[in-house]
């Protein structure tokens, strides 16, 4: 649609979109393209913002931009997911749309694929095919030449995870950029929907080509609720001919019904043969069994969060051991001193005690890796929707909800997937209620600390058993909040889910590493940057004010004065009447107070508290051994498993993340919701917390 493009002098490089329903392969092929780091997993959501990288297809167009559009079953805009695709390919609001759009087609469901190829044809988009996945399609593949006559656009086949065709896709990428394609319609509208084409037609932007098809999309696109940035005049058009919904639907089953019966007309010969995937059915007999399902899901987590423990201890040790080598070598170079104990105690043990957490976290990416790119993560999906229904939660919020496992920056983007403001915002005010990677460092520390290693119940293992309660206890106390807010300030519109269940495919592990590696270096940067920083001002928070005296090396009766006597200290103890009902000492409070930066913090200000020094015994070199033998004026042990357990429920629902306020104030464009989730949040975690431990106590527990 050249049309909707700027002038040829305006851009600097020609664009490539990539196009296509989500887990056709299209991010992998984006990576092989430009040698990107797009995430890949085997479900749909992954890809919620534009990914771009450069591709070289030599001479005459030189680098080109490619970009990766999120994946969308249709080009109908009533999704944030969908508008995104559709301004990226037609440049709606302004930007240059593609000169070409490569649509990655399913080879295993071709005519569902083909629906999204039609769409971009009627509006005039310059396409070519990727006929993606024919190696799974193995014999029943469709003929790619015949398919490119039926469709008047080059058709090849490639397979994303090997490479194979991609020469001659690059190629005909190259020679496909100068065509043009005339926007056209391929079926005949009756009579009442071509007169409501003709009207909407004529209100339609200079800026726009005045063709049917975009006519069409915006009758098809346009509701009184939508949030799509349309001009007034086209909404106004569209509404005053789309007077209610009922004409709307009519409007949609029409056209819809006339496409697929244009691509079972010329399309369906080429693929009579259905591609079966019954080992994909016969494992899905059991994944997503009503019973079956969930015991296998929590079977299956009690074996990965073990494993975080029994895996990566020695990595740990190493770690730990190598932290504490560098700081003695500090200590020994520098010798007595404020700077001295700066570097060693405020940057290298602060860092240190958070780095020391990084093989956990690769051990857990590695085995969400593992579930994303096999499919299973769309049936344990499909598995909670049954839950979530009940709960008055959208069932499609579960893509982003699995992606708060892992950061609840993302999730909130990945919400933009749903069709409604009101679901969107349920949705926003739930996921930081899931155990984000940042509390993993957290529960690891209080866990490994305040639990017997040897422990057991009933034969389960205290630690590993821990950890998937965590995890399921999140997960409860989302759905659960999801209900109330749903009965109270968001009604849900209780919409039914629709996921996509793909076949189940071997990991490829060069992607599971890409990924590791990903979160690996953002990890790193983090503790880097934000928690470096606030070590060291948490150091400078506990070493200060300091007695004149206290110039030469202190022992750790001085430590500990200067540390109950410090800015922070003061802090701590300031809130500690608060906290006292939950168990909590002031120590603990100074280490909440550093948590509101990243939840990661907490550990490292903890390190930083311990690394001041309390009277601990010298061999007592890891935090985790500080923390065990920390004991009460009376002799007990400060921090016993009753406490441990208060703390990580409050870790679990407090909302100590300022990205997450941050991306809600964004997604929201408003203060309400962030402090609504901040106080609703902290509230939450006071109360449950106080319940646990005075309950516990009431039972006789330590």
């Amino acid at each position: 649609m050249s049309a909707l493009r700027v002038a040829p002098g305006e851009i600097s490089t020609r664009r490539v979109a990539l196009a296509g329903n989500p887990n056709t392969g299209k991010t992998t092929l984006f990576n092989r393209l430009t040698g990107g780091q797009g995430r890949v997993g085997n479900y749909p959501g992954v890809t919620v913002e534009l990914l771009r990288g450069q591709l070289d297809l030599g001479a005459p167009h030189g680098r080109v931009e490619v970009i990766d559009v999120p994946g969308t079953y249709s080009l109908v805009a009533r999704s944030h997911e969908e508008q995104v695709a559709i301004d990226c390919l037609l440049g709606i609001e302004g930007s240059p749309s593609p000169d070409l759009i490569v649509c990655c087609v399913d080879a295993t469901n071709l005519t569902r694929n083909l629906y999204l190829v039609l769409q971009a044809q009627e509006l005039g988009l310059n396409v070519l095919v990727a006929l993606t996945m024919i190696d799974e399609a193995g014999a029943h593949a469709p003929d790619a030449e015949r398919l490119s006559e039926i469709l008047g656009c080059p058709v090849l086949g490639i397979v994303t995870r090997t490479g194979q065709g991609l020469p001659a896709l690059r190629k005909a990428m190259a020679g496909q950029l100068g065509a043009r394609a005339a926007p056209t319609l391929r079926f005949t509208p009756s009579e009442a929907l071509a007169s409501s084409i003709a009207q909407v037609r004529t209100a339609l932007p200079r800026s726009w080509p005045a063709s049917d098809a975009l006519a069409l999309w915006a009758l098809m696109s346009v509701t009184a609720d939508a949030e799509l940035s349309i001009p007034p005049e086209v909404r106004k058009a569209v509404l005053t001919q789309v007077r209610d919904e009922a004409i709307g639907m009519q409007i949609d089953e029409e056209v819809v019904r006339a496409r697929y019966a244009w691509l079972d007309e010329h399309v369906a010969p080429l693929c009579q043969t259905q591609v079966r995937h019954s080992a994909t059915e016969r494992a899905d007999a059991i994944l997503i069994h009503p019973v079956w399902g969930f015991v296998l899901f929590l079977l299956i987590n009690l074996v990965v969060f073990q494993s975080l423990f029994a895996w990566s201890d020695p990595a740990i040790s190493a770690i730990e051991s190598l932290f504490a080598w560098v700081g003695e070598g500090v200590s020994e170079l520098l010798g007595p001193g404020i700077l001295s104990e700066l570097l060693v105690e405020g940057v290298i043990g602060g860092a240190g005690s958070v780095v020391v957490f990084l093989p956990q976290i690769l051990l857990l990416f590695f085995f969400i890796g593992l579930m994303e790119d096999s499919g299973y993560m769309a049936r344990v999906a499909f598995l909670m929707d049954r839950i979530m229904k009940t709960m008055g939660l959208h069932g499609r919020a579960f893509v982003p909800m699995l992606s708060g496992f892992a950061c609840a920056v993302p999730a909130i983007m990945a919400t933009r997937t749903m069709d409604k403001q009101r679901d969107r915002l349920l949705t926003m005010m739930v996921v930081p209620l899931m155990s984000c990677s940042a509390r993993l460092p957290v529960y690891t520390l209080i866990i490994g600390a305040m639990f017997p290693v040897s422990a057991s119940l009933f034969g389960v293992p205290i630690q590993g058993g821990l950890m998937v309660a965590m995890y399921v206890f999140s997960v409860a106390t989302t759905l659960i909040a999801a209900w109330v807010l749903s009965k109270t300030i968001l009604p849900s519109s209780g919409s039914a889910l629709i996921l996509e269940l793909p076949p189940y495919r071997l990991p490829r592990l060069p992607d599971v590493l890409r990924m590791m590696w990903q979160r690996a270096r953002s990890f790193l940067s983090e503790a880097g940057t934000i928690i470096l920083a606030c070590s060291v001002v948490l150091w400078l928070l506990l070493n200060f004010p300091r007695p004149p005296s206290h110039e030469s090396e202190l022992g750790p009766r001085d430590k500990t004065e200067i540390l109950q006597n410090s800015y922070g200290g003061r802090l701590g103890k300031a809130i500690e009447p608060v906290l006292k009902p939950l168990g909590f000492d002031w120590k603990i409070g100074v280490g909440i107070i550093g948590a509101f930066a990243a939840r990661e913090v907490f550990v490292a200000t903890m390190g930083v508290v311990y690394n001041a020094g309390d009277d601990v015994d010298e061999t007592s070199t890891s935090l985790r051994d500080k923390l065990r033998e920390e004991r009460k004026e009376n002799g007990e042990r400060a921090y016993s498993p009753l406490v441990g357990l208060s703390l990580l429920v409050f870790f679990a629902l407090a909302c100590q993340c300022v990205s997450t306020l941050a991306v809600v104030k964004r997604e929201t464009q408003s203060l309400r919701w962030p402090l609504f989730l901040f106080t609703y949040m902290t509230g939450l975690a006071w109360i449950v917390s106080f319940l646990v431990y005075q309950g516990g106590r009431l039972l006789g527990a330590g």
